[in-house]
């Protein structure tokens, strides 16, 4: 048994992580522990604060005693917020907090994106478009290239989580571009899980999205790798270890 360990703020969309779990169809256990929101918009300052040490810190104990092996800050803008320099600071605190391997979700799209060697993306963001563009800068300070941006001007992830399928399609359409590799939808507020055949059948192209990528990282730190088919082009990649 694998045990990974998240932390998500709120509840949004939380109910993504159970389902990975069973799609996965291994023996990868996914614990969840939900931080404090505190104010909850998309905006820089109140974004900052989303993932302050104190706030992170605060769900690890709780993850290791669930035996959790690696943990991920389960929130993409309270990453990517803090710029590429300060994301990793933000990550560097948590595994000592956690005394365990530990990234984010930011990180985890820009690996992400590597591994399935897309090395030009175009972004369907939930958020203002302030805040998608710092999203970009990330990326393009790892090394990805955005080709397009769109931003929803989507101020709270509470609104973010009653979004369906059809809306989850529009974003991902509107956003892409013929040159993009894939498509990334980096809100971890936005259910996608369900929607990742649907997505990359209307796209014909590998789709990225913030809960399948931050359960991906976790694998990614606890060196396993899971042949799940249903949750994207992401979990087919060679070499294969199935349980």
């Amino acid at each position: 048994m694998t045990a990974l360990g998240f932390l998500y703020p709120g509840h949004s969309a939380e109910d993504d992580y159970p389902r990975i779990e069973q799609l996965l169809g291994s023996d990868i256990r996914v614990d969840l522990v939900h931080t404090d929101i505190g104010e909850d918009a998309h905006r820089v300052d109140a974004l900052r604060q989303l993932g302050a040490p104190e706030r992170l810190a605060a769900g690890v104990e709780q993850l290791r005693l669930a035996g959790a092996e690696a943990v991920v800050w389960a929130c993409t803008s309270g990453g990517f917020v803090h710029g590429w320099q300060g994301a990793h600071e933000q990550v560097r605190a948590l595994a000592r907090s956690a005394g365990m391997p530990a990234s984010s979700t930011s990180f985890g799209f820009v690996h992400a994106a590597k591994e399935i060697g897309a090395a030009r993306v175009a972004v369907g963001a939930t958020y203002p478009d302030d805040i998608a563009g710092l999203f970009a800068e990330f990326l393009r300070a790892g090394g990805v290239e955005v080709t397009a941006l769109r931003g929803s001007g989507v101020v709270s992830a509470a609104e973010v989580g009653t979004w369906g399928e059809a809306q989850v399609l529009a974003l991902a359409r509107d956003a892409d571009t013929p040159d993009a590799d894939a498509v990334l939808l980096p809100d971890t507020a936005l259910h996608t899980a369900a929607h990742l055949p649907a997505l990359e059948e209307t796209l014909g192209k590998p789709v990225l999205t913030a809960n399948q990528v931050t359960v991906w990282e976790a694998l990614r730190l606890t060196d396993r790798r899971v042949n799940a088919p249903s949750l994207g082009a992401l979990f087919v990649r060679e070499p294969i270890v199935q349980v």
